[in-house]
């Protein structure tokens, strides 16, 4: 059959318990019988105010139970998904409106000043909803609560598409934002065949329901990462489908302390981080106060997205140790590239991934690298895949090819295949550095920095330069109370990779952005910052 995620959910709720929770975020309780009739009123309600299918719905906030609610709501409306960064200014926040057509926009009532400074711009949009806070929104905008409200909660008899779409704009390291464009079908496709490598998954519609019936609702997750983002989304999305509970965290900003006391209180089975940038917090609260949280529920811990470094891992199975350590080698634009599961029993080593049975490794000349052969290479990956990306045909040409006649994604994340069929990650091409006709992959080095007990967090970029035509710099965070030592951190990196990629500078980032509210690597930021502390026009 054909998957559409607002046939999914009309089939779940009606055999999921009523008072089952769906949402929880601090001391509210979303039950499904409830956000069940909630996000129906709110999908009338967007139809009744001109919405029509394919429309694009822009979700404008942090994580909270509305972002999910809105998410069902759009999906029985047939509306769109369009996720906005809640960190961009104004004008950027104007070109996710308006390069996505939004016809409607959900958003935070903390985001009103930009809305108000917009409205006069987006020409496009027929509908505002305000969620807010103490009632009050703007003259313009539907109250949230008010339309969630209105109605009788009854099921939308209308017609749906396997063809529906989800957007996932994604920033990238060049240009502007891009959305990539996922059909309900593929995607829905794409994530059970990510499942299936951790055992049988239901396949059809009708066998989610037997399950559910059987086996009662899903289980309990926490996005600490941004649902704003693919990696907080998808996982979530997931949780969703399977009748489970999405409890969001309400600090504006992460806090590992506000998150472990949620996985014990919840009794939570599964969370999504990015990479280092949640995890060494995690560790360090759970360091500095062993045995103070009951981390009994968890059955994995998810990352997608940047380097999880081993140390930290293992570090955190300490805490939890009948957790799995799932580290996600995928993009928006395809799901399944690899994985790499870590237990209490054994070490896997950082950036390694056992390659997904969907992709394969091409050389220069689109030529299948050998493995074992030390080669670098991009990965492929076939199989269920987006569209491409809204009103951008060159950038989908380019990252959307066909070789030999089998249609693959190439986000440009490079990587060597070793004679297990293991992949080692090096990074992704865009950001490569060439210094004297050698390749250096930022991530690479970056990993060796972070291991230096004085040092926080490191980004690798390439600096213009007369004699190596890009100059290795590096630019590192201090671990707190630390001294800075160029030198050392130079020769610490000599001692574990080649010589020409040691850092040909070190500094101090003091001021810059390293990483998005995502995890993810700034390198923007972190070159700009580069430049002016060397003087490189």
């Amino acid at each position: 059959m054909a998957w559409n995620y607002g046939d999914i959910l009309d089939a779940i709720s009606a055999v999921l318990p009523a008072d089952a929770p769906a949402m929880i975020h601090g001391d509210r309780t979303i039950t499904w019988g409830e956000t069940t009739k909630r996000s129906n009123n709110l999908a009338n309600a967007l139809i009744a105010r001109g919405a029509k299918p394919g429309d694009k719905i822009a979700f404008y906030m942090r994580n909270r139970p509305e972002y999910m609610e809105s998410l069902a709501a759009g999906f029985k409306s047939r509306m769109t998904h369009v996720n906005v960064n809640y960190r961009y200014k104004a004008d950027e926040v104007f070109y996710i409106f308006d390069n996505s057509d939004a016809q409607a926009i959900v958003y935070g009532s903390e985001f009103r000043d930009i809305i108000e400074e917009l409205k006069g711009r987006l020409t496009k949009v027929g509908t505002f909803i305000e969620v807010s806070e103490d009632g009050t929104v703007a003259d313009f905008a539907q109250n949230y609560d008010t339309l969630v409200a209105a109605g009788d909660g009854a099921p939308l008899n209308i017609k749906r598409s396997p063809d529906d779409q989800l957007f996932i704009y994604t920033g990238g390291t060049t240009g502007m934002p891009k959305g990539v464009m996922w059909s309900h079908e593929a995607l829905r496709e794409a994530q059970i065949a990510a499942l299936r490598r951790l055992g049988p998954v239901p396949e059809t519609l009708d066998e989610l329901v037997a399950a559910i019936k059987e086996q009662g609702p899903g289980g309990r997750m926490i996005p600490a990462c941004p649902l704003m983002h693919g990696t907080g989304l998808l996982t979530a999305l997931g949780n969703q489908m399977s009748g489970g509970c999405v409890v969001t965290l309400g600090h504006p900003s992460f806090s590992p302390e506000e998150m472990l006391e949620n996985i014990q209180k919840n009794k939570i089975e599964s969370a999504a981080i990015v990479g280092n940038a949640f995890a060494k917090p995690l560790l360090k609260v759970l360091d500095e106060n062993p045995g103070k949280y009951d981390l009994s529920s968890m059955v994995t811990l998810i990352s997608s997205g940047v380097m999880w470094s081993t140390e930290v891992k293992q570090g955190l199975l300490k805490h939890m140790p009948e957790a799995i350590m799932t580290d996600s080698f995928g993009s928006s634009e395809g799901l399944g590239f690899g994985s790499s599961l870590m237990t209490a029993d054994g070490a896997v080593q950082t950036a390694k991934f056992q390659i997904g049975e969907r992709c394969k490794v091409f050389g220069e000349g689109d030529v299948e690298v050998t493995a074992g052969s030390n080669t670098p290479g991009f990965i492929a990956l076939t199989g269920p895949l987006p569209e491409g990306y809204y009103k951008d045909k060159k950038k989908t040409a380019e990252t959307f090819r066909t070789i030999e006649g089998v249609r693959y994604s190439i986000p440009g994340d490079w990587c060597t295949v070793e004679e297990d069929g293991t992949l080692t990650l090096l990074g992704r091409g865009s950001v490569c550095i060439n210094t004297a006709g050698e390749k250096v992959y930022p991530e690479e080095i970056e990993e060796v920095l972070k291991t230096h007990p004085a040092i926080e967090d490191a980004l690798v970029v390439g600096m213009p330069d007369e004699k190596w035509g890009q100059a290795v710099t590096g630019v590192v965070q201090l671990s707190v109370g630390a001294d800075f030592n160029e030198e050392e951190l130079r020769q610490h990196v000599r001692a574990t990779l080649a010589g020409y990629k040691t850092p040909k500078r070190v500094l101090v980032g003091e001021g810059v952005t390293f990483r998005a509210p995502n995890g993810k690597a700034d390198y923007k930021a972190v070159t700009s910052f580069a430049k002016d502390h060397l003087g490189i026009a």
